[in-house]
């Protein structure tokens, strides 16, 4: 599992990778919590028991703003 954040093509992504598709799935229905609270919602794909998480900030041009860097500290403290 990648532990850090990759900043690639003006968005932040994240591996995450979980025992089951269970696992997977509870994490993404936290972090979709945690995206409405922020109003600002990730671009996302699950396979099995990876998610992988991309952060950009639409309406500033899909380039990474500081709402990408609060909403990635706020999915790392899920995972903790």
């Amino acid at each position: 599992m990648n532990n850090m954040w990759t900043e690639k093509n003006n968005a932040l992504q994240k591996q995450f990778e979980f025992k089951n598709f269970m696992e997977a799935f509870a994490f993404m229905t936290q972090v979709a919590m945690i995206a409405e609270k922020m109003d600002h919602h990730p671009s996302w794909a699950n396979v099995y028991n990876k998610v992988t998480i991309t952060l950009s900030t639409h309406d500033a041009g899909d380039v990474v703003t500081q709402k990408d860097h609060d909403l990635a500290a706020a999915i790392d403290k899920i995972q903790q």
